[in-house]
């Protein structure tokens, strides 16, 4: 949030209510988060608010702290008239690159939606052959109520997976870098060699595929069990 003229401006709900005079009426934000880690899944929500929705201090997550994040997480849950969460694998990003990988993961959080809507505002990213229209939105976590409400859902989310992925591999510290490439993630990554969530066409990682003697733990052991816990 900024200040302007003494107020604090952030996410509004005007692209809603342009959609509204349109016709529409289950208006969803849609957003990521996730694309820039070295390990890990990307994550997409979408989130369908009530009419005139006030949801004080929600802003793009990248804005906001991990404590507040989570205190908005449950606001938006509580007060949201339909949520949708989509994730894509690590192996999928490393398949289809993470672009491709951020659309699979946003299809997947609209097919999942508890109530379906009839209009997307899209942070910056482009879907095509969708059956409703959308809207891409740049910089839209910081101008869209419901694409700031879908951000916090989509990084709270991942966090939580990261969680449990730190549980898996505590050796990593995920649990305090959330698998981004941090100077302390590389360290560890160097010393103990990809994992099975390292993302293998990022950089850093793959660079220490190509080397020799590099170890390179392959198995999601007990992985899938800590995962549960999110839910």
């Amino acid at each position: 949030m900024v200040a302007s003229r003494g107020h604090i401006v952030g996410p509004t709900d005007e692209f809603e209510l342009e959609a509204r005079r349109r016709g529409y009426r289950c208006i969803a934000g849609l957003d990521e988060a996730g694309r820039g880690p070295l390990a890990g899944p990307v994550v997409a929500a979408a989130v369908v608010l009530p009419t005139r929705c006030r949801l004080v201090c929600v802003n793009d997550s990248k804005q906001v702290s991990e404590s507040e994040r989570a205190r908005l997480h449950k606001v938006i849950v509580e007060r949201a008239r339909g949520i949708g969460v989509g994730v894509a694998t690590e192996q999928e990003i490393d398949r289809l690159n993470i672009l491709e990988a951020t659309r699979l993961a946003m299809r997947r959080a609209l097919a999942s939606m508890t109530l379906p809507a009839d209009c997307l505002l899209i942070d910056a990213v482009t879907l095509s052959n969708l059956a409703i229209p959308s809207r891409s939105i740049i910089k839209g976590d910081t101008l869209s109520i419901s694409i700031a409400a879908a951000s916090i859902v989509a990084k709270v989310t991942r966090d939580r997976m990261m969680v449990a992925y730190h549980r898996a591999y505590p050796e990593y510290n995920f649990l305090s870098h959330k698998g981004y490439g941090t100077e302390e993630h590389l360290q560890r990554l160097a010393q103990h060699g990809p994992c099975a969530i390292h993302r293998r066409t990022f950089a850093p990682v793959a660079q220490l595929l190509s080397g020799h003697g590099i170890r390179c733990p392959l198995s999601r052991t007990g992985l899938d069990e800590s995962l549960r816990t999110i839910q």
